[in-house]
């Protein structure tokens, strides 16, 4: 009977839907003790300013060409579709406000994480990961370095402070695609627009903002090093790794999201 019931579909479905729970957990438990970890080794200056530079130009410069560009392109295709029959039903002097509030809450954020993370988080567990099965990690330890803080710290601080620079500039960059989208559209004109914009945004949208991309970049970048330090079986392993980091990361920012519109918005 026993036998029989693991040959089932049914068997097999629960197995591997348990197993993944399983991943989940640890991944969690790995990515909160090495986050405390970070956290616990500010204090002890284990990393030089010029690394952290140089994790922050990773993150803000190789990042922003393809941050703009979608954010750029989101906002004019939203303004496309909504200008237009905003303008007909007499709304046109609410379309900046529109543009304005969605990216300032949700788009720029969102799509910056997207692709820093597709860019940047992958890329940071690929080389912990390739560190940890070449067994540079090791070589760290030998040393009596703690290879958590010497190479999660840089990065974490790198994503923490770069991502509301990065979120900052997208925005700018949506608001101002959206007012020649609608321009180019509608007819709408660029006074009416900005005014619209100057008129709907409020403080506790930008804070809210900073503080959201300000947690998104933390969560990134302590994601993609934590699974790329549990990196495993050679090449393999490294690929895994990078693969974990990038659907745990997108999987953080939709729930950290969904948490700041609860608190901030509801």
């Amino acid at each position: 009977m026993k036998v029989y019931c693991r040959a089932t579909f049914t068997y097999k479905i629960l197995r591997a839907f348990f197993k993944e729970c399983e991943k989940l957990i640890s991944t969690l438990g790995n990515v909160v003790s090495y986050g405390s970890d970070v956290i616990k080794g500010l204090k002890d200056k284990p990393v030089t300013f010029k690394e952290i530079m140089a994790q922050s130009a990773r993150f803000g410069v190789s990042s922003l060409p393809i941050t703009l560009s979608i954010v750029g392109m989101t906002s004019v295709i939203i303004a496309m579709q909504v200008a237009g029959e905003m303008v007909k039903q007499g709304a046109g002097n609410y379309v900046g406000m529109l543009i304005a509030m969605l990216m300032i809450r949700e788009e720029a954020v969102i799509m910056a994480g997207f692709a820093i993370i597709s860019m940047i988080g992958s890329s940071l567990a690929s080389e912990i990961a390739t560190m940890k099965v070449t067994e540079q990690i090791d070589a760290i330890q030998v040393l009596k370095v703690n290879p958590v803080r010497y190479l999660f710290t840089p990065r974490v601080i790198a994503g923490t402070i770069m991502m509301p620079f990065v979120v900052t500039i997208s925005s700018l960059v949506g608001i101002i695609g959206g007012a020649v989208a609608s321009h180019v559209v509608s007819g709408l004109s660029y006074k009416a627009y900005f005014d619209s914009v100057w008129f709907g945004l409020n403080m506790h949208d930008i804070n809210v903002c900073i503080g959201k991309s300000l947690s998104f970049g933390f969560a990134i970048s302590l994601i993609s090093c934590s699974c790329g330090m549990e990196a495993h079986d050679g090449a393999k392993g490294v690929g895994l790794a990078t693969t974990k980091a990038v659907v745990w990361s997108f999987v953080a920012i939709v729930i950290l999201d969904l948490i700041f519109a609860a608190a901030c918005f509801y």
